[in-house]
């Protein structure tokens, strides 16, 4: 099964207030935004909607509103929160996280672990959403906090360029793909780096 990342430099504090809010402006302004992809991931979808999943929109008020969920269909919560991190941050790209294969994060990790860059890990980006949204096993998330993404840009920078020549260049170019989020997370104070796994 074949995977990808969706990042986001965000405050993921903003994010998370989001949930519960029951904010409408928010939810209207997002929904306004994203009204050609939900259309779009609905028509996917299709078939899971008709099995009773909410749309997409259905799922961001369910967000927004801090439920009621379906807890049949809680992939649909993940992708609103991505939409909710979308909304309020800037998307960044990794031509090597799309696609994969789930072991390939390991392989990551293990090269960042041996260049001494320990404070984040790109196989976080797996793990469940922030309460009180339902659990999910896609779209899997992760937050790398501002505080953490400032110690591994630091950790980065103190690599040589002979320890990443010492990388498969694949790999390589993962780890500094994930260099590049810090760099734009360590730019807008207060962000972190938001990703998603689907």
């Amino acid at each position: 099964m074949s995977l990808s990342l969706s990042i986001f430099v965000v405050d993921p504090e903003v994010t998370r207030a989001v949930v519960g809010s029951r904010d409408v402006r928010v939810r209207r302004a997002i929904g306004g935004r994203f009204k050609q992809e939900m259309a779009q991931d609905d028509d996917y979808f299709a078939s899971e909607i008709e099995a009773g999943a909410p749309t997409r929109y259905e799922a961001l008020t369910a967000v927004v509103d801090g439920g009621p969920f379906n807890e049949t269909h809680t992939f649909q919560y993940g992708y609103a929160y991505r939409m909710i991190c979308a909304f309020h941050g800037r998307r960044q790209w990794g031509n090597s996280y799309s696609p994969f294969r789930f072991a390939w994060l390991g392989h990551v990790d293990e090269a960042l672990r041996s260049l001494g860059i320990t404070a984040v890990q790109v196989s976080e980006f797996g793990y469940g959403l922030p309460a009180p949204l339902p659990r999910t096993d896609l779209p899997g998330h992760g937050v790398w906090s501002p505080a953490d993404c400032v110690t591994a840009l630091t950790q980065f920078e103190a690599v040589t360029e002979a320890q990443l020549a010492a990388l498969d260049d694949d790999v390589r170019e993962a780890v500094e793909e994930c260099a590049g989020w810090l760099r734009a997370a360590r730019a807008s104070e207060g962000r972190g780096v938001v990703g998603f796994m689907s």
